[in-house]
């Protein structure tokens, strides 16, 4: 599997679990976490623009890209975002990092909320691109989103089923999936190494497992969990800025902004011409939104180093 232009890869083994790296640039931490079904290639347009600024860490989730994907458990806590945001913990700790900027998409964005819900100390800043929380997600339930988002419900059908189905050609799924998520409904906004190692990824049953155990977590444990600080009406205290896609999927909830602004303290929002994969479909507004959002909590001394 390739690296993002200016990016090493390795390979870090954690208590629990080894995850795959890349990284590159120096100065204060910054994390982007990969949605579904991507991996931390997902990140190549901006990637590199970004580490002019800040030392940039994209691991692949568990279960994506090259690092390990273990067997799902009958709760589906392996896979719940809890989980997955401990291994993001235990990864800044092996680096040595008492705290991040973290910036996910899709699956990561929902991975990296998790975190600034359970680790509030460990992130300093929160950007979120083209998601709604879990729980409001399935309280907007209708028909024009449950039809978009079909696979909230596919991919979580009990094993072996999705995975069967999708096993049965899955690159021609992730090209739908990807291509139909689009503005454009096109593949040619994907950067060819990046487009190949989603390919890659969906040819390994472990991974495609993986990925639906993801989704099952999100129907049952993920959304337990976002309704119990709902209850106790807990709420993100990092500064969060959300970016999303006119013509994605919070869009469909009527409005996300102020949908974000019933779960965290502080929100700045914009919006931008695309679809679901923004990083792809409009980089320049990625790197326009949150290169000032990240840079505005460093110090102007590491600014001017770092630039």
């Amino acid at each position: 599997m390739s690296e993002i232009p200016g990016f090493t890869r390795r390979r870090i083994a954690l208590p629990d679990i080894t995850l795959s790296l890349q990284e590159a640039g120096s100065g204060p931490a910054l994390i982007l976490l990969h949605g579904y079904p991507q991996n931390g290639m997902c990140w190549w347009r901006v990637a590199p623009a970004l580490s002019q600024h800040f030392r940039v860490l994209i691991p692949d989730l568990r279960g994506y890209g090259q690092s390990d994907a273990p067997p799902d458990d009958a709760t589906h806590a392996t896979y719940s975002k809890r989980q997955m945001a401990a291994d993001i913990v235990a990864l800044m700790d092996a680096l040595h990092l008492p705290q991040a900027m973290i910036l996910g998409h899709d699956r990561g964005a929902r991975v990296a909320y998790r975190l600034a819900f359970d680790h509030p100390d460990r992130v300093s800043r929160l950007g979120i691109i083209e998601i709604a929380p879990t729980a409001e997600y399935w309280a907007h339930w209708g028909a024009e989103l449950a039809l978009a988002a079909y696979h909230w419900t596919f991919l979580a059908q009990p094993a072996p089923l999705p995975e069967r189905m999708i096993d049965a050609d899955p690159v021609a799924y992730i090209d739908w999936t990807l291509a139909s998520w689009t503005q454009h409904k096109s593949l040619a906004v994907f950067p060819a190494d990046s487009l190949r190692s989603y390919r890659e990824q969906a040819r390994d049953p472990a991974r495609i497992a993986a990925m639906c155990a993801d989704y099952r977590a999100g129907a049952t444990t993920d959304r337990a969990h976002d309704e119990a600080d709902r209850a106790a009406q807990r709420r993100i205290t990092a500064p969060l800025h959300f970016l999303w896609g006119r013509h994605g999927f919070p869009a469909r909830t009527g409005d996300p902004a102020g949908i974000w602004r019933r779960w965290a303290e502080t929100v700045t929002d914009a919006s931008v011409d695309s679809g679901h994969f923004v990083m792809e479909e409009a980089p320049e507004a990625v790197l326009g939104a949150f290169l000032p959002f990240f840079r505005a909590a460093t110090p102007p001394g590491d600014q001017a180093a770092s630039s």
